[in-house]
């Protein structure tokens, strides 16, 4: 008897089930971490903020850190079997266009988990568990907030054009011309993409200091990666 998942499509199959799974868990504590627990910590005395940062702020990070592994392996392993079956005309197919666009955000995010947000979020939480064990916070901490709030917030806006695009792609065709060119689309797209990522790094908040103006931004940029691909394509 066949198995349908012991075969290449339920390989696909696996590695998507795990996407979404991991995927869930990630984005669903990005959006705890920048719409619930920010809010909370800003309302609270000291005391109280500095025992969620120790005790519960460390297994929410779990969660969301190696979600985002997952969220990124699995979603690597989707692409490089999608390329090998489009082969040559990878990047002439809506697929191709829009999964690229959604990965090249998604990477970005990734990298910001492990490279900025969680590097940071470590320091902070054993300052604040440092307290609470009666010693001394560490002054590095107070700095880096601001870094790794920085770089959060530029995930929630990246989450949201992010998202669309990983759905079109199977969902929403485009008409694309035999004289189309993948490298312009992809190249203006990518440079307006690292310029924000530049600002995520070495920046600052500005519109992004509030949920609002996070989810604004977040959608002003979906507006603008959209009518690009439409325009360029």
């Amino acid at each position: 008897m066949d198995i349908a998942l012991f075969s290449e499509e339920g390989i696909v199959m696996i590695l998507r089930w795990i996407h979404f799974f991991a995927g869930v868990a990630w984005i669903g504590h990005l959006y705890y971490f920048n719409f619930v627990q920010g809010a909370f910590l800003a309302e609270v005395d000291a005391p109280v903020k500095n025992v969620a940062l120790a005790k519960l702020a460390p297994k929410a990070l779990w969660w969301f850190r190696w979600g985002a592994m997952f969220t990124f392996l699995s979603g690597l392993g989707m692409l490089a079997l999608g390329a090998r079956d489009f082969g040559a005309e990878f990047m002439k197919t809506s697929y191709g266009i829009y999964i690229s666009i959604g990965a090249l955000l998604g990477t970005l995010m990734f990298l910001n988990v492990w490279l900025i947000i969680w590097p940071k979020q470590k320091v902070i939480v054993a300052s604040a568990l440092s307290v609470i064990n009666g010693g001394q916070a560490n002054p590095e901490a107070a700095k880096l907030g601001p870094q790794a709030l920085l770089a959060s917030r530029t995930n929630v806006m990246f989450s949201m054009p992010m998202l669309f695009f990983m759905g079109a792609c199977r969902h929403l065709g485009l008409d694309i011309p035999e004289d189309f060119s993948a490298g312009l689309v992809m190249g203006v797209i990518t440079l307006l993409i690292l310029a924000l990522e530049v600002n995520a790094i070495k920046g600052k908040l500005g519109p992004l200091t509030t949920v609002r103006g996070v989810i604004h931004c977040g959608l002003g940029l979906l507006v603008v990666l959209y009518t690009l691909v439409e325009v360029l394509v």
